[in-house]
């Protein structure tokens, strides 16, 4: 009888910046459990959410917002020109376009991210659509992690970055990065995108993770998890009877 292996960590990985591309359609030959970020109001945002979905594959709304280096934001986009209602709007528009969407991503938002106001009214939204939030930590000054928290919002940030450079040394380096966290942490997330290179790679390489004790799950089961611990540590901070808070 064959044994199981126990697992010693899980890891999400996250494909960033589907949609505008056909070619990006090769993403789907790739497990179920693999999730797929979305750019909204692309060529393809809405068949490929739908194509996913039909997978039961998590799908993410990968929302463009402002960088600090002025990059080219693509359609529906937020900045820090826009008040909270402008924002809102945007991100209904975006999660209009990408049906099934489970949580949301930033694409880019090294500015926005840090900016208090913008991430208030993202994260009341996404507390209001009953969505999750992943930061892709474009800066580390980041406060989104933070105001969704205060939101009661599920959140965490991906840890590693396979495909920078997009050659096989550079991915598998990135890769067993993400394995060694996995290992002492429990749980880490990846984020790739459906670059040639990449998708050859993770189809070489995700069937040795089971031999290494690591196990490939969907972003839902890990955010499922964030959302108990929040709701927990809410009714934990929250006032008692009789207390003077």
């Amino acid at each position: 009888m064959l044994s199981v292996p126990a697992y010693a960590g899980n890891i999400a990985l996250i494909i960033d910046d589907m949609g505008y591309r056909k070619q990006d359609a090769d993403a789907f030959i790739l497990p179920a459990e693999i999730t797929f970020a979305i750019l909204p109001h692309t060529p393809y945002s809405t068949a490929y959410a739908q194509q996913a979905a039909a997978q039961n594959r998590d799908v993410m709304l990968h929302m463009p917002m402002e960088a600090l280096a002025g990059n080219k934001l693509g359609p529906g986009a937020l900045t820090s020109a826009m008040d909270t209602h402008a924002i809102k709007k945007k991100l209904d528009a975006a999660l209009i376009s990408v049906p099934h969407a489970i949580g949301l991503n930033n694409h880019m938002g090294s500015k926005l991210t840090q900016l208090t106001l913008p991430m208030q009214a993202t994260m009341d939204f996404l507390r209001q659509q009953q969505l999750f939030f992943i930061d892709s930590r474009t800066t580390r000054y980041s406060k989104a992690n933070k105001i969704a928290t205060r939101f009661g919002v599920p959140n965490t940030h991906r840890q590693v970055f396979l495909d920078h450079f997009q050659n096989e040394k550079h991915i598998q380096a990135q890769f067993d990065r993400l394995i060694r966290i996995a290992r002492k942490y429990r749980n880490a997330i990846g984020i790739a995108h459906p670059y040639p290179e990449t998708l050859r790679f993770l189809q070489q390489n995700l069937p040795q993770l089971q031999q290494m004790g690591i196990r490939l799950i969907p972003i839902s089961a890990l955010m499922q998890e964030k959302a108990l611990t929040l709701r927990q540590s809410t009714s934990d901070d929250s006032p008692k009877v009789g207390s003077e808070e």
